[in-house]
């Protein structure tokens, strides 16, 4: 067996940081602060990190390209078997290194603070706190960024740190403190990397940090990263701090040293305290008690959050992971949610659906909030409809939506091929931005529709101006009703009638009538409105059901092709879940791809890539959405037929082993049971929690 960094064999690991290969997708934990998010693998490597925002340009891609993505890695030097989990209804990640002669533990986390702390700005850095909790354990760290997607150069300076309250004065017998600082001035970004040296026995000295350069330009590399090794012993920590330090000019009083202390005949922790108060708010001086306010402030702040769940159904300890999953995908500054905080990892290895996810799809707006308001999170949910609401008053001219906007609220997200990376084991080529932006897309009136209806519900009360802006949502739809698309899997050749898209514009005008209904809002076209969705209705069952083989079809022009996108028409109430025409396709959903179908021992395909050309290529994974959907309808089914209810049940025990082992899911899962696409996938999460509620629900009202 070849050797490599992380080759497990029997769950051990043999260090050898000259060839490390890619590691199983599912083999990483997810950290954040509703700005940003981090890979971490399960043998201590930061794989993919974007700074300062979720899109913006990668300073640790090593998942894309193992020799020269960047990564930020700590790892034992001698043979070590792995453990990950996160702390208990956290988002902050433990990982646990163990073998004969010790454990050390690896906690990681991007700080936040409880809602009701102000005493300073949310730090964005990334911490590592590096403790060994038995016996000795000898670690290599290694610091290598790659600007700008491993594309911009950057310099490396090792400096004496006097931002860190060190414990020994400059001039003591040990090493002084460093810093190592990675700027780039052709990606505008800067890096520091700080560590603050403790020990929590009394009869321990701190440990020792050197660090040293570590050329990697053989690999590809565009500037040097640092590295260094520590032996520590029980009761030993080290915390190592990576952000963008501030710009700003420190007067000499801000930046406290023994020397000075000793000057002025003070002490030296009141020196430090006295600095910080001349420090930005978003500079202190870094101390260990501060790291230790940081780590007790950010696992408060998550399971504050997650406390305030209403979820009482079954699987909770799933449908928590899932929330905490979901949380870690929200961008606080405008309440967006993208669908995954990864770019371009691959829906097939070796192949080319690389697509990059960092952004805000409409399609996943009414999952989403479905999903938040069954959990009781309103506050997310009411940001999350600001920012949609948002995107509705300001379409375009011709009165359309894109089908995604950026974090930001942007129309533009220009997408770009890296050939210059190997990509995930070899699967080309990288891609950043997303040209389906420009997608005629026509389901996401429907998904933007039932997500308004939803929130009026349950949420805040529509005002006069945007039911203006929603009516003429739902007059746009009944003009291009009779359009074709390229529909939800973004199919990138010719445009058809999709059925899963007409479906989808029926949804949008059924819940426009109903807002108007329900609410008593005016409606002058209120019959033209019943008449077009009646008329698509029958237009639906007449086009895009298969009489011969009796299932709904992809497209009215595909009549042969099954697509089980079409399980939503029972979750939309488009169908009813004991309607024979549904019922049919779904039966015949169920049945293997052998056989005609699309399930593949209790997993589900999007539809067979064999036998329809959808303009990318290349094979896939069985669809997490897919399956969830198909699970949910089985539920709905199940008030009707027990036995549907059993399966639903089954399934969806047996898809939960197909998470990681953190519970977090990925885009696809591969015939082997393999994790496949982006992770995580906020879509995967958001179905599963909207099947764990409704198969709680129908399983209390079929025993009631």
């Amino acid at each position: 067996m070849s050797q490599s960094a992380s080759t497990f064999a029997m769950n051990v690991c043999q260090p050898n940081p000259e060839s490390r290969d890619y590691l199983p997708i599912a083999d990483h934990g997810l950290i954040g602060n509703l700005r940003t998010a981090a890979l971490v693998s399960i043998d201590g490597s930061i794989e993919s990190y974007c700074v300062p925002n979720f899109d913006s340009p990668s300073v640790f891609a090593r998942i894309l390209d193992k020799d020269k993505g960047g990564h930020f890695s700590i790892t034992p030097i001698k043979p070590f078997t792995t453990k990950q989990n996160y702390l208990p209804n956290s988002n902050i990640l433990q990982t646990r290194f163990l073998n004969e002669e010790g454990v050390a533990t690896v906690t990681d986390y991007l700080p936040r603070q409880p809602s009701s702390a102000t005493a300073r700005p949310l730090l964005a850095w990334l911490i590592r706190r590096v403790e060994v909790i038995r016996g000795t354990m000898p670690l290599r760290v290694e610091c290598a960024p790659a600007f700008n997607y491993a594309r911009s150069p950057h310099t490396t300076d090792i400096d004496i740190d006097t931002s860190v309250a060190a414990a020994e004065p400059a001039d003591s017998p040990t090493a002084p403190h460093h810093t190592a600082v990675f700027d780039s001035k052709e990606a505008h970004l800067k890096l520091d990397l700080r560590y603050v040296a403790e020990h929590v026995l009394d009869d321990l000295p701190d440990p020792e940090v050197q660090f040293h350069y570590l050329d990697l330009e053989h690999k590809g590399h565009k500037g040097k990263g640092v590295w260094t090794e520590i032996t520590l012993r029980e009761g030993q920590v080290v915390t190592f701090v990576l952000r963008t330090p501030p710009e700003v000019h420190l007067p000499a009083q801000a930046r406290p040293t023994h020397k000075t202390a000793k000057e002025l005949g003070v002490p030296y922790d009141k020196l430090v305290a006295g600095a910080s108060s001349l420090r930005p708010r978003d500079d202190p001086i870094l101390t260990k008690e501060l790291l230790r306010e940081l780590l007790e402030q950010t696992n408060r702040y998550w399971t504050s959050w997650i406390g305030r769940s209403t979820y009482s159904g079954s699987w909770k300890e799933a449908v928590n992971r899932s929330a905490l999953a979901l949380k870690l995908l929200i961008y606080e500054p405008t309440g967006a949610v993208i669908a995954s905080p990864t770019f371009s990892l691959p829906e097939y290895i070796g192949g080319t659906r690389n697509w990059d996810y960092r952004a805000s799809w409409i399609r996943d707006s009414s999952f989403i909030l479905y999903a938040l308001i069954r959990l009781g999170f309103t506050y997310e949910a009411n940001a999350y409809m600001e920012f949609i609401f948002e995107r509705v008053r300001t379409r375009d001219p011709d009165g359309s939506l894109k089908i995604m906007y950026t974090i930001h609220g942007e129309k533009e997200f220009p997408e770009e091929e890296l050939w210059h990376l190997d990509g995930y084991k070899g699967s080309k080529p990288v891609r950043i931005g997303n040209g389906a932006i420009d997608h005629v897309q026509l389901d996401i009136y429907g998904e933007l529709m039932d997500c308004i209806y939803l929130s009026q519900k349950f949420g805040r009360p529509l005002g006069y101006d945007t039911w203006v802006a929603v009516r003429e949502i739902v007059e746009f739809v009944i003009a291009h009703v009779d359009e074709p698309d390229l529909s939800i899997w973004e199919v990138r050749n010719r445009h058809r009638h999709f059925t899963y898209s007409k479906v989808m514009m029926w949804v949008a005008i059924d819940r426009g009538i109903r807002l108007a209904e329900k609410r008593s809002l005016p409606c002058p076209r209120r019959t033209a409105w019943y008449e077009a969705r009646d008329r698509l209705y029958e237009d639906i069952m007449q086009k895009g059901y298969n009489k011969e083989k009796q299932f709904f079809a992809q497209s009215y022009e595909d009549l042969d092709i099954l697509d089980s996108s079409l399980l939503i028409m029972p979750l939309v109430f488009f169908s009813t879940p004991a309607d024979p025409r549904f019922l049919n396709t779904l039966k015949a959903v169920l049945m293997s791809p052998e056989r005609g179908g699309l399930t593949s021992n209790g997993l589900v395909y999007r539809y067979d890539v064999s036998k329809t050309d959808d303009g990318v290529g290349g094979e896939e994974g069985t669809f997490c959405l897919c399956t969830l959907w198909c699970i949910e309808a089985l539920a709905r089914a199940g008030e009707y037929d027990r036995a549907m209810l059993n399966k639903a049940v089954a399934m969806f025990e047996d898809f939960l082993q197909y998470g990681n082992h953190l519970g977090l899911c990925t885009e696809e899962i591969s015939a082997a049971g393999d994790a496949l696409g982006n992770a995580v996938q906020g879509f995967t999460h958001v179905t599963l929690i909207s099947a764990a509620y409704n198969l709680s629900r129908m399983g209390a009202k079929t025993r009631g």
